[in-house]
Order: structure tokens, then C-alpha cells, then sequence
């Protein structure tokens, strides 16, 4: 005798979708083989239903990032890892199946959770490196997390389950969100971006003068919501003492976080906010302080600021290659170095600094 399968999760996804949508089936992609049993893609399926509002696009939601059938974690707040993604794309009004690359992404996105373990939240971005259309011209090359404006979270027996919209945006887009707020930026532009609808043939928003003034007032006015930022190049050599003189402690990081990270010092630490840098290795504490000094325990260093060398830094530091040494503190020496960027396959394909 077969037991029934219980499907509490993948219910509740299709019941949110349906207050939407009524009657209209979607196009549904399963996975075959599932990921548990050696199969490529983490998600159960992924559906695609035929928006016309407020411009024809297609509205895909995953299936598989929320337990979808019997609870299997003790978290009894959250399904899963507790939210499923959705997409908004802009489609042709005679398109009749949404593009592959489209779904590639959303599996790429769950191989990122199920394989690192971090999962996203609304107000959270990801750079992708390149073209979020692989293969295109797209200008879209990073993914901002906001919550989907039409569907609120469900409340299952297997807990909470959010709906994460991504929305594609553009370099210096992601650039601006890192300096101010994911929120506040997509706010700034929706009358641009209705819907925060994806189209991959757009140029930024930040052409447009009336919202680059915008985002630059922002910014100003509220600093950076950043407060971490995970850095692939980041290193500490401390000071060391010679018979007649010392040389300087040295911190390390590649050039394509160097202007952001000069940038945040603003954002952050002249609004008497924490900024800390982390990678593999170590983690940088930058805190403002009345005196710049550094202690340092483990891998870990807590640099204090004073207001001068704040300053001094977010002037001078840039995404290129440098020696920087701080005219209103001997005792640190900041290196920027080339930043390599690769493909999946761990090719160059292009170098920062």
C-alpha cells in the first residue's frame, strides 16, 4: 500500500501563486534526478507564469529552497532555509517559452545556498561576475534580493516562507546599492524599473540624471547600510621592529573592493557606524575613534579611525594598484593589488587595477 506524499510546502507556493494568477497553468521545469541522489540541480522545479501587469514579463517561482513536503529540520520558525525566490523577466507579447538561461540562473542560485549554506534576505546583492545572461552583451551583471511586491510570506506547518524577488542591475547600480541601501536604490528607480521587472537590453538607471542626483543625496544624507563586505583578497602583515627603525604594519586588498571600500569609510564611519572587511583567512574591524590605532588577536584586527585619516583614505584609495601611505598616520601601510576576475572555469577574463 503506498503512503500518500505529503506536500504542505509545494502547496502553499502554488496556492500564493494562484491568488495571482487564478486559473492560468504555468510552465513548470522538475528535476529529474534529485540533487540528494547526485542530480546537477538543487531545485524541484521552477514555474513560469505569463504576467501582463505592468508590461508583459514572465514571474517564475523555485520550488525547493522551503521544505515542500514533511518537516525535516528542527526550525520550527522557518521552512527550509526559509524563503523561495521569484523572477520577474520582461517578455516579448508573442513569447511562448521563457528563456533557458533564465532557469540556468535560479539553479545557480540554489547550488550557491545549498552548497555555501548562506542564504539571501531582502536588501541583499550578489555580484555575478558577468553578464547574468551568459553569453549576452547584458549590461546586467549583478542580482539585488527584494521582497516580491505581490506575494507576502506564507505561514506553513512547516514555518515561514518568504518570496525573494531578484532583480538584475548593472556594475555602477550595484556600486550605488553598496554605498547606500539595496531598498532605498530600487525605491529611487521604480517608476524606471516598474514592477522591478528584469530586461536584460536596458542601460543603468544612473544615466538618468534625475535619479544619479537622487541616489547621490541618498547617499549623503544616510550613509551606507553595508556594514560587512567579504573580500577575496584580504591579508595583515604586522609591524616589525628593526635595530634603528620599524616598518609599518601592511593591509593588503585587491583593487576591485579598494573604491568601494573608500567609499564606505564615508558611508559608514563618518556616520559613526562599523565597517568590517572579511575573507577566508581574516577579518578587519574598521571602527571610528578621537586616535587611529589597531589591535590585532588572532586573525582578526580592530583598526580604529580617527575623523583625518577617514578622510584621507576615502580621497586617495581606488580600484588600481597602489602603495598608500597615510600622511596623518605613519604606522599602517595600505597595498592594493591587481584584482583577477575569473570565469567557472577559473579563466581570466579580466583584471581590475
Amino acid at each position: 500500500m503506498n503512503e500518500e506524499v505529503v506536500t504542505i510546502g509545494w502547496d502553499a507556493i502554488e496556492e500564493q501563486m494562484g491568488k495571482i494568477y487564478a486559473a492560468q497553468e504555468p510552465k513548470h521545469y522538475g528535476t529529474m534526478i534529485p540533487y540528494m541522489l547526485g542530480g546537477n540541480d538543487p531545485l524541484d522545479g521552477i514555474s513560469a507564469y505569463k504576467a501582463e501587469k505592468p508590461i508583459p514579463h514572465w514571474h517564475f517561482v523555485t520550488f525547493g529552497f522551503s521544505e515542500l513536503y514533511e518537516k525535516e529540520s528542527d526550525n520550527t520558525d522557518y521552512s527550509g532555509f526559509g524563503f523561495e525566490l521569484t523572477f520577474r523577466l520582461a517578455r516579448e507579447e508573442d513569447e511562448e517559452e521563457p528563456p533557458a538561461w533564465a532557469l540556468n540562473l535560479l539553479q545557480n542560485m540554489g547550488r550557491y545556498v545549498f552548497n555555501s549554506g548562506n542564504v539571501f534576505a531582502s536588501g541583499d546583492y550578489l555580484d555575478a561576475n558577468g553578464p547574468i545572461c551568459l553569453g549576452s552583451e547584458t549590461k546586467l551583471t549583478a542580482l539585488a534580493f527584494v521582497e516580491d511586491p505581490e506575494l507576502p510570506a506564507v505561514f506553513t506547518t512547516n514555518g515561514r516562507v518568504e518570496f525573494l524577488q531578484m532583480v538584475g542591475i548593472t556594475e555602477d547600480e550595484l556600486e550605488a546599492i553598496k554605498t547606500w541601501s539595496t531598498i532605498r536604490m530600487l525605491e529611487a528607480c521604480q517608476e524606471i524599473l516598474p514592477g522591478y521587472i528584469t530586461d536584460v537590453s536596458r542601460d543603468s538607471v544612473l544615466q538618468i540624471p534625475a535619479i544619479a542626483e537622487a541616489v547621490q543625496k541618498g547617499i549623503e544624507r544616510d550613509g551606507s547600510n553595508t556594514g560587512f563586505l567579504y573580500v577575496d583578497q584580504l591579508s595583515w602583515e604586522p609591524e616589525k621592529h628593526r635595530l634603528l627603525s620599524k616598518k609599518p604594519a601592511v593591509l593588503t586588498l585587491g583593487a576591485r573592493q579598494a573604491g568601494t571600500v573608500g567609499k564606505l569609510l564615508c558611508g559608514r564611519l563618518l556616520k559613526g557606524n562599523n565597517l568590517t572587511l572579511a575573507s577566508q583567512d581574516w577579518r578587519v574591524v574598521m571602527e571610528p575613534g578621537e586616535e587611529t590605532r589597531y589591535v590585532v588577536e588572532e586573525n582578526e584586527v580592530r583598526l580604529t579611525l580617527d575623523a583625518a585619516v577617514i578622510t584621507e583614505l576615502s580621497q586617495i584609495m581606488q580600484p588600481k594598484e597602489d602603495i598608500i601611505k597615510l600622511s596623518a598616520y605613519k604606522e599602517l601601510i595600505i597595498q592594493v593589488v591587481k584584482t583577477y576576475i575569473k570565469d567557472q572555469d577559473g579563466n581570466v577574463i579580466s583584471t581590475i587595477g
